[in-house]
């Protein structure tokens, strides 16, 4: 699997692979230079994860990857890189929310939290304005700073 940058012709491809996941689209195209995906051998995209930056914190969304690929450790690979390079980036905390994967995402160091310590612009995203229920888990992660990990 080749894990690389998107390119705006990996548009439409992503989008059926969320939508396939039941996974908000809102604000995909708006932040879309700050994805990711993961293609196969025959040019298909097989995984995705993306950012939504809001200055020293960001949001990370969109972490799909297509049932022919489940259980060979991509969505693990994928989530990793994303937070790589969120770190590069001088992103410090990362947050997400969940209805299905609050099991999933500590072995990357999220943690549960609550809405009201969520930063504003974070939650000024369309995610957190409607794209995902009100009962979805809010988690956070803490990046190390840029020259001290």
């Amino acid at each position: 699997m080749l894990i690389r940058t998107v390119t705006g012709n990996d548009l439409p491809a992503v989008w059926k692979l969320l939508v396939a996941a039941g996974l908000p689209v809102e604000g995909v195209e708006e932040n879309f230079s700050d994805f990711i995906v993961a293609e196969d051998g025959e040019n298909r995209i097989a995984g995705v994860v993306g950012l939504e930056r809001y200055g020293a914190s960001a949001l990370l969304r969109s972490a799909a990857v297509a049932p022919s690929s489940r259980g060979t450790g991509l969505g693990s690979r994928l989530v990793k890189r994303i937070l790589e390079r969120a770190s590069s980036h001088g992103i410090r905390d990362v947050y997400l929310l969940t209805t299905t994967a609050e099991e999933y995402f500590p072995r990357f160091g999220f943690t549960r939290t609550a809405r009201a310590d969520v930063p504003e612009p974070v939650k000024a995203s369309r995610e957190f304005q409607g794209a995902c229920p009100d009962s979805a888990v809010v988690m956070k992660r803490a990046l190390a700073e840029a020259g001290g990990r």
